[in-house]
């Protein structure tokens, strides 16, 4: 499973997804779209917003801190 948080250092709702990752124990690449144009264009080109955290969960997107869709995410595409 591929899993990638789109973040940035000043955003608190990135901190929250990033120690929710790392409770549950996934692991996860992690962009920061404030330092890395490149990343940023292909976050907002997968996501359609430019507003951080993005989370790719196996091509599942995910906008904000959303628990439950982070969740049924990760059951859906364990391996």
């Amino acid at each position: 499973m591929e899993i990638i948080v789109y973040s940035t250092d000043t955003c608190p709702w990135c901190y929250k997804v990033k120690d929710y990752l790392k409770k549950k124990g996934v692991k996860f690449t992690e962009y920061n779209v404030g330092e890395d144009q490149d990343k940023a264009i292909e976050m907002v080109e997968k996501s359609g917003q430019m507003g951080v955290p993005v989370t790719d969960i196996d091509g599942e997107i995910i906008l904000g801190f959303n628990k439950e869709e982070i969740d049924k995410a990760l059951e859906k595409h364990k391996k």
